[in-house]
This record gives C-alpha cells, structure tokens and sequence, in this order.
C-alpha cells in the first residue's frame, strides 16, 4: 500500500523539501539518495532492488514506498536498514561500493593489464600461423582455439587484429581479398 503524504505534513530533517531523511507520520523515512549513501549501490542497483522486490523472499525482499512527497519516493527507515542487514549476510554484497569490479579506464583491455598480455600472446601466435600460412585460412581461429585452448571467440578477435598487422607487413588491402569471413559466400556468375 503506497500512501502520499500531503506537502508540508512531514518533518524535513535538514529543513529543505528535498532533504534524503525526514519524519512521516512519526517515523523517520529515507528517499532513494539515502539508501543509496547507507548501502553505497548506485542508482540503477537501488531501483533493480525496488523493481525486482517480488522476486526475493519477504525477509531479502526491498521495502515498499512508504510515502512520496514531490515525486519523491520515501522508504521506512528501519524497514531499509533491517533490509540491507539480511540482504548483507544472506547474499553477501557487504562490500558493495566496489560494485564487484575493479576501478579502471572504461576502456577495456586497452588500458593494458593481464588481459592486454593475454591478447598479444595470442595476436603473437596467430602472427606467427598467418606467417607460416602464407596469409589467413578459413578456419584457423577454431584450430588455435583447440590447440591453445580459449574460445574460438578469442581467437578470431586475436586474428581480426594479427590480420591487420599482417596486411599491413605485406602490403595488402584487407578488403581486397574475399575469405568469406564476413559471412557472406562468393557470388558466382552463370556463364552462358
């Protein structure tokens, strides 16, 4: 049951309409904001947790908006906090701040690290097969993939790159050539 609480009738903690704690009907809620500062989730993982509330059973479940006050959506306090304690020691996101990654680039591999190492070996390989092939050959990102182990997707993503360097060594045109890797076979033309 969701209530609307009239605009003035509650207590603003700070004094402002916008304040992320105030009193409702003497009992303390807090806006979105502030479950977001106490749990230290982001806003897309704090509306996850509302919008999938009936997914969990009632002790990991969110709480229900206890009233909105300028489309502002306020929550029990002691219903959040009683929350996020279950939520802690039954799914273990004590931690959450770090949102279960590491802080980097936003750039993916390309920043460099563990898996800018792993990738260059690879590239280092196919290189080295393309060199020995005399140029690409349908199928070799699944064979190296066998062979060396990882996903053939890994492997054709290593190629894509070793292909270009590749080119560029012996000076030919990546598109000159049709390998039919992009999915589409040879046309033929009917002779008449």
């Amino acid at each position: 049951m969701m209530l609307r609480c009239a605009q003035g009738e509650g207590v603003s903690v700070m004094g402002e309409v916008g304040a992320p704690r105030r009193i409702e009907g003497g009992r303390w809620v807090v806006s979105r904001a502030w479950v977001m500062e106490f749990t230290g989730a982001s806003a897309a993982t704090v509306h996850r947790w509302y919008i999938q509330r009936d997914r969990y059973p009632e002790e990991r479940r969110f709480p229900e908006v206890a009233c909105t006050v300028d489309r502002t959506h306020f929550y029990d306090q002691e219903a959040v906090e009683a929350w996020w304690s279950a939520w802690r020691e039954d799914v273990g996101t004590g931690r959450l701040r770090a949102a279960g990654r590491r802080p980097g680039d936003g750039r993916g591999n390309q920043g460099g690290g563990h898996g800018r190492a792993q990738r260059d070996r690879a590239v280092a390989i196919v290189l080295a097969e393309l060199r020995q092939a005399g140029g690409y050959r349908r199928g070799m990102a699944a064979r190296l993939a066998r062979e060396h182990g990882g996903s053939e997707r890994s492997w054709q993503r290593a190629m894509t790159e070793a292909r270009a360097q590749y080119e560029d060594e012996h000076g030919q045109d990546p598109g000159g050539q049709d390998d039919g890797q992009d999915g589409a076979e040879p046309v033929l033309q009917p002779s008449l």
